[in-house]
């Protein structure tokens, strides 16, 4: 046990709700209010249902190559520094995303500022890992997920009151831009976070420059056992969860469900994923993280099942409702996992490279998830899209079962009162 997990120490938890959570519930709230709407925007540029989820992809395999590159970008520039810069650069995308008038023009703003997004999460979760004590891990990036989720929730119902305003579906572009452009306004007016959590001056330079000395291909070789057990369980996890954001709204649109409502159900949806943040965060620190991760899984496949048989049938749009609040509830019973699953099996010194590797291969789940969709609704239709979402959930149960570390963490528990 290092000297920042010894009894008696405490983790200034309000601090990093500044440094942190603060600018990501910004950057989450401006996600909330276009992803979902991202198959609209699509469709009225003229794309197809399966183009209009291909568009809706771009986002996710723009977080999938921004992986590569963020390891570096952090060793170089620093956390802070590094989310600046990234949400510069989704603010310019989107700017021209909202002046796009075809649907290729959209899909390439969107890989685009999917990039930048990627950089900012893996430079927020850097530092997480960091300078979060063990003890306090699952509870802090729960936390963070849970932020992720509040303004993913908010989002979606920001959208749908200016759609029912009479404002047309590319203000969500708009929304999303504010957000950033807040998040990044937080970022520059506060001070260096790791100035503030590091109790060693010369902890960050040590770190930054082993990080540094590693590139992606060398991580990813070192890692190749953990990554290829471990680390495909966590990516069909995360395709699972991306199929969740892309499959509703797309039943939406296939049902004949407007904006409005679709806002309104995704965002209530979102509220029930972020009220259970804190509890994942809890049960994990307290027990294991197999409690959150196993349940989680199966319970996004239970959702997917009920969307299969329910396509066609005269109460289809209730049953996407209760499977849009089945899925909800199984995402936030794992609030966080995979942020913490990579953080421990990171480097302490420096989990940049590491995390890197991580989000690259869980980040290729979530990319391959909208894409798989998209072809099987192309060939076949979107009811068997859900069904095989379910089947792919079992089978990434079944590989966590088996490969994730099952080591009790009560030895590491502490009480809440040791977070200021």
């Amino acid at each position: 046990m290092t000297g920042d997990e010894r009894e008696g120490d405490r983790f200034p938890f309000r601090s990093v709700a500044i440094a942190v959570f603060a600018p990501t519930i910004a950057f989450a709230i401006g996600q909330g209010a276009l992803i979902p709407f991202i198959p609209l925007l699509a469709r009225d540029m003229g794309a197809s249902l399966a183009i209009a989820g291909i568009v809706a992809a771009m986002a996710t395999i723009g977080e999938l190559l921004g992986s590569v590159p963020g390891g570096a970008l952090v060793a170089k520039f620093g956390e802070r520094a590094t989310m600046i810069y990234a949400g510069l650069t989704v603010l310019v995308f989107l700017g021209l995303a909202f002046f796009a008038t075809e649907w290729w023009q959209l899909a390439a703003c969107i890989l685009a500022a999917g990039l930048g997004t990627a950089v900012f999460s893996l430079a927020r979760h850097a530092f997480m890992t960091t300078f979060v004590p063990y003890r306090y891990r699952a509870r802090s990036l729960a936390t963070l997920g849970g932020t992720f989720r509040l303004g993913v929730a908010i989002g979606p119902l920001i959208s749908s009151a200016l759609f029912a305003l009479g404002a047309e579906t590319r203000v969500s572009l708009a929304v999303f831009g504010v957000g950033a452009l807040i998040a990044v306004v937080i970022l520059f007016f506060l001070p260096d976070p790791t100035t503030t959590f590091s109790s060693d001056p010369a902890r960050a330079g040590q770190r930054n420059a082993a990080a540094a000395s590693r590139g992606i291909l060398p991580t990813l070789r070192a890692n190749a056992r953990t990554l290829a057990t471990v680390g495909v369980g966590a990516a069909l996890m995360a395709f699972a969860r991306n199929a969740r954001t892309l499959l509703v709204p797309l039943w939406a649109v296939s049902i004949g469900v407007d904006a409005t409502t679709t806002g309104i159900v995704i965002g209530l949806a979102g509220i029930v994923d972020f009220a259970l943040f804190f509890a994942s965060g809890w049960i994990m620190d307290r027990f294991g993280r197999m409690w959150a991760v196993v349940p989680s899984i199966l319970g996004l496949g239970t959702g997917f099942l009920l969307l299969t048989f329910t396509h066609d049938v005269p109460y289809a749009i209730t049953t996407w409702i209760v499977a849009a609040g089945m899925l909800a509830l199984a995402n936030g019973i794992g609030s966080g996992i995979l942020m913490t699953l990579g953080s421990d099996l990171a480097d302490p010194v420096s989990p940049a490279p590491f995390l890197g590797a991580w989000r690259l291969v869980t980040n290729s789940g979530s990319a391959l998830a909208p894409v798989t969709i998209s072809g099987i609704v192309q060939v076949a239709s979107i009811s068997f899209a859900a069904g095989g979402m379910a089947a792919i959930c079992v089978l990434g149960a079944v590989i966590l079962i088996r490969t994730v570390p099952g080591a009790q963490n009560t030895s590491n528990a502490s009480s809440d009162d040791d977070l200021d």
